[in-house]
């Protein structure tokens, strides 16, 4: 079984946000004083690691999790987090976890893993090769539900959560989220797009929606396929050589694609425009990679991405 529910919905975000595990929820938020001074402008940090994970991944774990009746075995392929996330979640919700690494995967990880009565199952191969191991397990009895982390819709809904959070801090001008299965910045997008009518998110729709504050994707500059896939409009493999798993996609080829109008997108590192990453949602971000160029003067900034606000700054100048 796959859950494929791709069109993201405000109403659930808005539901996730009284679902999902108080850990998970109202992270601490604060302005940076000496990064506003510098760049001339209010910055909001909001930070994710202040939960049992480590990461913001728990909140769409946890509101998955609890919608999957008793009985059910959650089968995922990861890198790491992802996996050590849906651990967290089954146990919390009571559900059987198979979670398939690459061997070469890092052993606290997998310890990790371990440690929270989930199976860990190594294989053979690179990520393509892991995915389709988890894929064909899964499809083999109709109790296993194949979870992915930037296909299942309620995982982004439950990190738009974020989004909500954020819209109570008052005005903002742009949001920088970092981009690894689009999920984080889809869903963080919607909740903002459907709450803030003055709020404008580069994206699916913007002439429709009049916004007027940016969402921000950013890419590390080793992992460059979400970012690439954006300007070019298809699904496009890149090498990822980065310690933070969670942006480390190097096959795009398994987040659903959608198109955008040409004339209301913009690539982050260049005035080129074209078609958009994401969930098949009117709601979809779309700015992609680190050196938006923008006036904005209140910013808020996801995990801590400081060079990003450097250069959101300059090029403003």
């Amino acid at each position: 079984m796959v859950i494929n529910d791709s069109d993201l919905d405000p109403a659930r975000i808005a539901a996730a946000a009284t679902v999902i595990d108080p850990v998970f929820l109202h992270s601490p938020r604060s302005d940076d004083a000496t990064l506003s001074r510098h760049l001339g402008r209010r910055i909001l940090i909001k930070d994710e690691t202040r939960n049992p994970l480590r990461f913001f991944k728990g909140r769409g774990a946890d509101f998955l999790a609890s919608g999957i009746g008793p009985g059910h075995h959650l089968v995922c392929a990861s890198s790491g987090n992802f996996g050590h996330t849906m651990a967290y979640a089954s146990r919390s919700h009571g559900h059987r976890c198979s979670v398939f690494l690459g061997k070469d995967s890092n052993p606290i990880a997998q310890e990790r893993i371990r440690g929270l009565a989930a199976e860990v199952r190594l294989i053979e191969g690179d990520d393509a090769a892991v995915k389709q191991e988890s894929q064909g397990y899964a499809a083999a009895a109709p109790q296993r539900i194949l979870v992915s982390d930037g296909q299942d819709a309620a995982i982004a809904e439950g990190a738009g959560t974020i989004g909500l959070e954020l819209l109570a801090a008052g005005a903002l001008d742009a949001v920088i989220v970092p981009v690894g299965d689009v999920a984080l910045i889809s869903g963080v997008g919607c909740a903002i797009k459907r709450h803030a009518p003055a709020t404008r998110v580069i994206g699916c729709a913007i002439k429709r929606h009049a916004p007027a504050t940016r969402v921000i994707g950013v890419c590390p500059a080793s992992a460059r396929s979400m970012a690439a896939s954006w300007r070019r409009g298809v699904p496009t493999r890149a090498p990822a050589r980065t310690i933070a798993n969670g942006l480390a996609t190097v096959d795009p080829s398994r987040v659903r694609f959608v198109a955008c109008e040409p004339s209301s997108t913009r690539s982050c590192s260049s005035a080129s425009r074209g078609s958009s990453t994401g969930y098949a949602s009117r709601s979809t971000p779309s700015a992609l990679c680190s050196n938006e160029t923008t006036g904005d003067r209140n910013v808020c900034i996801s995990a801590l991405h400081v060079d990003v606000a450097r250069r959101v700054h300059r090029g403003s100048e």
